[in-house]
């Protein structure tokens, strides 16, 4: 069973993460949703959508112009406050990696904390643990936050994979985070040359396999570009062709930009399993 807020997700249930960043210079949206209004709307869409988290983040991945802590907690703290007025029952996740951040979104209704670099901030954990909200345990292989990866080489990526974000999970534990609002991801192009992140998510079954629930952050990143030799803006077939297989192998959360196309994959991934009956099922029978 996972747990975040005021939701309970079932063992096989898939669970799609809306992306709303609360920045200007997005990787994939320019600054779309950097204003309050549109990031609203795309909230209210999204949730229209299928979305059951909204995940709100104030600077971006990337290298760029230096955001100070202040200024992360100033475009996504009262922004949480207002989507939890107005959705009581989404779940609300931060993407941060700063305690003083996390700290100020769990006090205005977070629920869950979602540190995509792997802990660099050990008292993140402890704050989550706190205010009894979630985790998302991530693998950055040892990146620093807002850099590229260098030269980043494995002997095997999954190995290091589970031994850093199994670890990151017992620990949340130790410090009193919810074993059941615990969730391992293995951080796709963090840390990770191409070849690596596919070859994260053709083992991703050994991940699931722990029995932690599984986070993928998929959508539209460079390993999908590479891959295919696509722009940012050509990579939704790719992005929806890893979805189906990481659901296949069993994860269960899906951080994505488009929620209604990823909404679409899981179900007919989940049709395909056996675990969800078709939505229609006229054909052969009249």
């Amino acid at each position: 069973m996972l747990r975040l807020g005021r939701r309970e997700f079932d063992e096989h249930e898939p669970v799609v993460m809306a992306i709303v960043n609360r920045t200007p210079d997005s990787f994939y949206d320019r600054g779309a949703t950097f204003d309050d209004e549109p990031a609203l709307a795309r909230v209210e869409q999204a949730v229209a959508e299928g979305a059951a988290i909204i995940d709100i983040g104030g600077v971006k991945a990337g290298p760029g112009e230096e955001v100070t802590a202040e200024e992360e907690a100033r475009r996504t703290v009262g922004f949480v406050a207002e989507v939890r007025r107005r959705f009581p029952d989404v779940v609300i996740s931060v993407d941060t990696w700063r305690h003083e951040v996390g700290e100020a979104a769990c006090a205005a209704g977070a629920d869950l904390l979602n540190d995509a670099w792997g802990g660099v901030d050990p008292q993140l954990a402890a704050v989550a643990a706190r205010y009894g909200a979630g985790l998302v345990c991530t693998h950055a292989g040892g990146a620093r936050p807002r850099t590229r990866p260098h030269r980043a080489a494995y002997q095997d990526v999954m190995a290091d994979i589970l031994r850093v974000t199994l670890g990151l999970a017992e620990r949340a534990v130790e410090l009193g985070v919810r074993r059941d609002g615990i969730v391992i991801d293995p951080g796709h192009d963090f840390g990770k040359n191409t070849r690596h992140s596919l070859e994260a998510t053709r083992r991703l079954g050994e991940m699931t396999e722990t029995g932690w629930p599984v986070l993928v952050s998929l959508s539209n990143k460079d390993f999908v570009g590479e891959t295919l030799d696509r722009p940012v803006t050509e990579r939704l077939t790719g992005t929806l062709a890893t979805t189906a297989v990481s659901a296949w192998l069993g994860a269960r959360v899906y951080r994505v930009h488009e929620v209604a196309e990823t909404r679409q994959v899981l179900d007919m991934v989940a049709s395909i399993a056996g675990r969800r009956p078709p939505a229609v099922a006229r054909r052969g029978l009249a």
